[in-house]
């Protein structure tokens, strides 16, 4: 397991997650566990990349893409909470505080 992991526990997502291959903080092990995200109470499917600290979010700003052909992403400030989606209704979450 990465660094995240282990100061969060084995059953939490870590603070800092992406899912394009490039960014730092991608993980595949962790993203294909699934990893839900609820945006100020809101669950959200759109997600790119959050900071569970930091309380933001990035998602794609509708279908356009970047000179080199990468989604442009909008970050979002708010309240972020996540949770492994394979581990059922009673996951424990991951949130600020």
């Amino acid at each position: 397991m990465s660094d995240e992991t282990t100061s969060t526990g084995p059953d939490l997502p870590p603070d800092h997650l992406a899912i394009n291959p490039r960014s730092p903080y991608f993980n595949a092990d962790l993203l294909q566990r699934g990893v839900g995200i609820r945006f100020k109470g809101v669950v959200r499917h759109n997600v790119e990349e959050y900071c569970i600290s930091e309380g933001w979010v990035r998602v794609q700003a509708g279908k356009t893409m970047d000179r080199k052909g990468q989604p442009l992403t909008i970050k979002l400030n708010g309240e972020v909470e996540a949770w492994f989606e394979d581990l059922g209704d009673d996951a424990p979450v991951a949130k600020a505080g």
